[in-house]
Parts: structure tokens; C-alpha cells; sequence
């Protein structure tokens, strides 16, 4: 909860503020990546560390994704509490095997000797037109992976307290952030705090539709909330902050309050996470739902360079209050 002593920061800032914090705290907890040391990283997310910590907290690496998440797991393994950065998330798939069957799997098939307090970090989503190979959404491929604990923070006060929760963490945690967010701003207390995983957080609170989104499309939702409001419609806009361990019991409370729910994902719909939210919603809420739940998603293809094609694959303001209109009534 944000009290009177705060200040207004960026969504970049708070999370270099939640590192400077985590890595003053404890000597364990160390940092590499590509182009994260004296150049601060491609969207500044390191700035001024490097400064501080030097090479043997911060240090680059070659552009080698799956030697750089092999090294922080193995260093994990060994004590540290590792971070490692895949800039892109869209290139942690070079580091699949390094993830999946490694860092996911180590403590369990050691019958819990081994533990992995690893954070990979990597930003996705569709920004500026960045085409096919740098704008992928794909979160939710982790979220059905046992082991790993899966982090979408939406605002500046989240990706701190989250971030420090996460290095925090005894296991392999995916810490992914929106690139569109990273100068949006926000409150964040001054003093220390962190944010438990699994706590869903209700942006805005409503009587006639749940609205879920996640990461970017969370403030896209809370926009056409507004819009809706005006026109009649109340909505309540849940985010959830965690994929895994994702808070069930809010979300079943809200979409039971208002027995219409609609997710908004910039993934595309299939096999994705709206499909899980709405497994919940039928297994938890079926008899409290007044109409079929609703997926407002990106279009099934790649992501397209042309600003315009971007612009209509993904999830859009007037797009959102549009579909839930037509579904709900409005």
C-alpha cells in the first residue's frame, strides 16, 4: 500500500532502485547480461549501477543467451543469488533447455538439496515497431512449467516491490516487463518494502464486468473502463501480477460479483492465458456467469513491422470498449 511518504518515479527507475537496494543488502546477489555494465543496459535498466558495483557484481556478456542463463543458474546452484538479463525476452528461446529442464527442475529432482535463486529478466511486447523477432508476448509458454514462478508487473510500484521479492526468492523466477511501460510513471513509498507473489491487485473496482488484463493492457483496461463508465457500464479491472502462483481466490471473487469477465492479453488467444483464466471462471464461477466469457487478444500472427498492421494486431483502448460492448450490451 502506497502512504503519504512516496515519490513519483519511473517503471525503468524502480526497478534499478529495487537492484541497488537488493544488491547493498546482500553480497550474494549478482548481475550479468548483455550491455548491462557501463552502458547501462538497452533500456537503461542498469543505469548507474555498474558505477557502484563494479565488474564482479555487474558484467556484460557476449551475445549468448543460453551461456549467460546457463552461468547465473549454475551460480544459483552453487549460493548466489543470480539475475541475469535476456534484454529481449524474445531470445531467452535460445536458453529454453537452460530454463526448462534445468533451473525448473534442479530442486525438485534433488529431493529439495539443491535450490536455484535465479531472476531472468527480459523485456516483451510490441513497441515502435520492432517487428517479428523483437515483440513477443509469450509469458504464458512459462506459466505451464512446474518450478518456475512467472512475474508481469504493470507499474512502477510493482516492478519494485515485486523485483525485490523476486531475487529474494529460493527458486527460478521469470521477471518479465513490458518495453512500452518502462518510462511510464509512478507512486512508490520511500522506505523498504516488497510485494508477496500470488496477490492480485484490483485497479479499479466495478459492478457489471470483470475486465483481467496483464502487464501493458492493464492501463489499456482501465482506460476503456473509463470510457465504459460514461456510457453506463461499471467494470472492474483486475491484475493479477503474478501468472504463477496466480491469485484464483481474487480473481473468482470479482468475476462471481459481477458474473461477466473478459481478458485482455497481448498474446494471441489460443492456448494462452485467457484460456486458463476462463477455466477457473467455468470450475469456480459457473453459476454466478450471466454470458460466455470474452478474450480480447493480439490476432494469430507475427508481429508486423508496419506500424499500422501493429496497430491493429494488438489489443487498442477503442478496441477493448468496442468488444465488451458488443458482448455485454452496453
Amino acid at each position: 500500500m502506497i502512504t503519504t511518504d512516496s515519490k513519483k518515479t519511473t517503471y525503468v527507475e524502480a526497478g534499478v532502485e529495487a537492484l541497488r537496494e537488493e544488491m547493498s543488502r546482500d553480497e550474494s546477489v549478482f548481475y550479468i547480461g548483455q550491455g548491462i555494465g557501463p552502458r547501462g543496459g538497452n533500456f537503461a535498466q542498469t543505469r548507474g549501477l555498474w558505477k557502484e558495483f563494479g565488474d564482479h557484481r555487474l558484467r556484460d556478456t557476449g551475445i549468448c543467451e543460453l551461456g549467460a542463463t546457463g552461468i547465473a543458474i549454475g551460480a544459483a546452484m552453487a549460493g548466489s543469488r543470480a539475475i541475469v538479463d535476456e534484454v529481449f525476452l524474445d531470445f531467452i528461446l535460445e536458453a529454453m533447455t537452460q530454463v526448462i529442464q534445468q533451473a525448473a527442475n534442479v530442486h525438485y529432482s534433488s529431493d529439495g538439496k539443491i535450490k536455484v535463486p535465479v531472476v531472468i529478466r527480459g523485456a516483451m511486447g510490441a513497441v515502435r515497431s520492432a517487428g517479428s523477432h523483437h515483440s513477443h508476448a509469450f509469458y504464458a509458454w512459462f506459466a505451464q512449467t512446474p518450478g518456475l514462478k512467472v512475474v508481469v508487473p504493470s507499474t512502477p510500484y510493482d516492478v519494485k516491490g515485486l523485483l525485490k521479492t523476486a531475487i529474494r526468492d529460493d527458486g527460478p523466477v521469470l521477471f518479465i516487463e513490458h518495453k512500452a511501460l518502462y518510462n511510464t510513471k509512478g507512486e512508490i513509498p520511500t522506505g523498504e518494502y516488497t510485494i508477496p507473489f500470488g496477490q492480485a491487485r484490483i485497479r479499479r473496482e466495478g459492478t457489471d464486468v470483470t475486465l483481467i488484463a496483464v502487464g501493458k493492457m492493464v492501463q489499456q483496461a482501465v482506460d476503456a473502463a473509463e470510457i465504459l463508465q460514461q456510457e453506463g457500464l461499471s467494470v472492474e479491472v483486475i491484475d493479477p501480477r503474478t501468472i504463477v502462483p496466480l491469485d484464483r481466490k481474487a480473481l473468482s471473487a470479482s468475476i462471481s460479483k459481477t458474473g461477466r469477465v473478459a481478458v485482455v492479453d497481448e498474446a494471441p488467444a489460443s492456448c494462452g492465458f485467457a484460456a486458463e483464466v476462463f477455466a477457473i471462471a467455468c470450475e469456480d464461477c459457473f453459476d454466478d456467469l450471466d454470458s460466455p466469457p470474452l478474450r480480447i487478444c493480439s490476432l494469430a500472427a507475427p508481429n508486423p513491422f508496419s506500424p499500422v498492421l501493429e496497430d491493429q494486431m494488438i489489443p487498442s483502448v477503442e478496441r477493448i470498449v468496442s468488444e465488451i460492448r458488443r458482448a455485454f450490451g452496453a
